[in-house]
């Protein structure tokens, strides 16, 4: 594109760009572009190749995952800030765009924000300094990873019979002191969610999690209910650690006898380490039993399936 192009394409995305706060803009883009209706529409769509309604809606979606991932606004109050009139209308839209509803991309914690476009015109967040990036860090990645896989397993776990699930394994690993040898397949599921609800507790000061002993606490179904509000509430916790920087900031577990000190970035990657192994033996396990799971447990399979974006050069 011509460095003229290039330059109109700046001044008319921008247009549409600064009207998002506005709950209706109808007739006025061209104005405000010092176009006709004509002019600015046909010029629109050959340089920016997306109408400006299209980019809009695309930009306010942008702008919404932005919000769900990285604000405390309500699931509603970002739908109308979006222009939706209602929350059904968003979550269908959200759905459709990021391929998950709204309510279960919050819980996953921050997510890249940028839907395909081939101009590379994006909402960015305020401040940001990495134009062209994409929107997710380490943190995104490894939790993202632990949360979307553990959710695949219990989920394909859920196909099993009781006697598969509590079927005796051959070569048991005991990962830490203080941990029994996980006997069956559900042991192994259930320690990844009660790892979750420990240090959940531990970093909101709750109470120390009993260990569910009912045949209803324990089946796959169950499982996967514990596990999404103990991850929800981990994820909701490291995030405001992550938003000021202080990974290297210490906290005490007061669950622990006596209780000790750690840093946030220190139990971070302790919990990840060790979930990806159960993740992994998990995995094996169900293959062991017949199930077919895709991929291998890899973060660029949890990168690949939320984040539909696409590599483009974004026009400066």
């Amino acid at each position: 594109m011509a460095e003229r192009d290039k330059r109109e394409a700046e001044r008319l995305s921008a247009v549409v760009l600064e009207s998002l706060d506005e709950e209706s803009v109808r007739g006025q883009l061209p104005r405000r572009a010092l176009r006709s209706r004509t002019q600015f529409y046909r010029l629109f769509r050959a340089l920016i190749e997306e109408t400006p309604e299209a980019m809009r809606r695309r930009l306010l979606l942008e702008r919404a995952a932005w919000q769900l991932s990285r604000t405390t606004l309500s699931v509603t109050e970002i739908a109308l800030e979006a222009g939706y009139g209602s929350l059904e209308a968003f979550t269908r839209a959200f759905r459709k765009a990021f391929r998950i509803s709204p309510s279960l991309y919050r819980r996953m914690g921050a997510q890249p924000i940028h839907l395909p476009a081939p101009n590379g015109f994006h909402f960015w967040a305020p401040g940001s300094k990495s134009e062209g990036a994409l929107a997710m860090d380490l943190f995104d990645r490894f939790s993202g990873t632990d949360t979307w896989h553990t959710k695949r397993l219990l989920e394909a776990a859920a196909t099993l019979t009781d006697a598969q699930l509590d079927k005796r394994l051959g070569h048991p690993a005991k990962l830490l002191p203080w941990e029994k040898e996980p006997e069956s397949l559900r042991a192994v599921l259930e320690r990844l969610v009660y790892t979750k609800e420990v240090w959940a507790a531990a970093l909101l000061g709750g109470e120390f999690p009993e260990e569910k002993k009912s045949a209803e606490d324990l089946t796959p179904a169950a499982l996967l209910a514990r596990f999404e509000k103990a991850d929800g509430n981990f994820l909701r916790a490291l995030a405001e650690v992550r938003s000021r920087g202080g990974w290297d900031d210490t906290f005490i577990d007061a669950l622990c006898e006596p209780a000790e000190t750690f840093t946030f970035g220190g139990m971070f990657a302790h919990v990840i380490t060790f979930n990806t192994y159960r993740r992994l033996s998990a995995l094996g396990i169900l293959r062991d039993l017949g199930v077919k799971v895709e991929g291998f447990g890899c973060p660029t399979e949890y990168e690949m399936a939320v984040a539909p974006w696409r590599p483009v050069e974004v026009a400066r």
